[in-house]
């Protein structure tokens, strides 16, 4: 039912690794257009890419780390910013090369990406600058506008505002360098990875 609607122009909500997000197809403008004034975002503000298997970011992406490194990373809660390939619509995030790619651990994500033809544009599922949310009453307002609300119950801990961080958003565009541009939930593992197995440096800020 989510591919369905998904394939109609659709935005569906749906459970993540990390908050829920709502989702549309990335390549349909029209329904990347929606989301942005769904959440009354500012349209400078980048979506990110879901995408089901490691193998297909590379479809979307120029990559210029080793492919281990993406498959120690991914799936997870991590974001890894990269180079995007002119394969992605031009329409989203057009002011920038970059394209942020997610692979949530999360069976029902990784299985609705692989229904979809090409990638979803994926974002949470709130009012821009509101909290993120970790069960889908929480973001009750929005419904009304979405195709399909799928209920995966909880995420985390709903006490916990560390549940609520989002994923890391880690820039690995730049060769044997990356940067952290959102903290997120998995910073300490995530810069550990990189730095020890991989001897990234951190770009200065």
């Amino acid at each position: 039912a989510a591919a369905g609607a998904l394939q109609a122009g659709g935005l569906v909500a749906v459970p993540t690794d990390t908050v829920y997000g709502v989702a549309c197809l990335a390549q349909d403008s029209a329904a990347v257009r929606s989301i942005y004034s769904l959440k009354g975002r500012n349209g400078s503000k980048p979506l990110a890419i879901c995408l089901g298997d490691v193998e297909r970011l590379y479809r979307y992406c120029h990559v210029n780390v080793p492919d281990e490194l993406l498959q120690d990373l991914l799936p997870g809660p991590v974001t890894l910013v990269l180079e995007r390939s002119e394969e992605l619509n031009k329409d989203l995030n057009p002011f920038t090369s970059l394209v942020g790619v997610r692979i949530p651990d999360h069976p029902f994500m990784r299985d609705l990406a692989r229904a979809c033809s090409g990638p979803l544009a994926l974002t949470s599922a709130n009012i821009s600058s509101q909290g993120s949310t970790l069960t889908v009453l929480e973001f009750q307002d929005l419904w009304p506008q979405l195709s399909l609300v799928v209920d995966g119950g909880p995420i985390g801990d709903i006490q916990s505002p560390e549940c609520r961080l989002g994923s890391t958003v880690v820039d690995l565009s730049v060769s044997g360098k990356f940067s952290i541009i959102r903290p997120g939930c998995a910073l300490t593992p995530t810069v550990e990875i990189l730095k020890k197995k991989y001897g990234l440096v951190p770009e200065s800020s």
